[in-house]
């Protein structure tokens, strides 16, 4: 259960990210309000997460898919560049996040 949480978590800070771009500097209404119901959504089920999982590694992975997945919707779908370094850099950090699952595993 702490995983879905955590997944959702991760969905709605994205999607409060996301909301922001579209805000203009907070200066356009609805996405104003979508970020900040995105980010107090995203930190109250996180902190739900939080009484089960290992900090760290609830951090790392919010962080690391949460980075990851802003980067793909920028590249997918707000016309960002799609560098070969920045595609690395994604891999990584998924990279990253795998290993301190597989550590916390233990």
């Amino acid at each position: 259960m702490p995983y879905v949480l955590l997944a959702a978590a991760i969905a709605a800070e994205v999607a409060g990210t996301t909301a922001m771009k579209f805000s203009h500097g907070f200066s356009k209404l609805w996405p104003s309000l979508g970020t900040v119901a995105g980010y107090l959504l995203a930190f109250t089920l996180l902190a739900q997460a939080l009484k089960t999982m290992q900090v760290g590694t609830a951090y790392a992975i919010w962080a690391g898919v949460g980075t990851a997945a802003i980067a793909v919707i920028g590249i997918v779908f707000l016309d960002e560049t799609a560098s070969a370094a920045k595609l690395a850099g994604i891999a990584l950090v998924i990279g990253g996040v795998v290993l301190l699952n597989l550590d916390g595993a233990h």
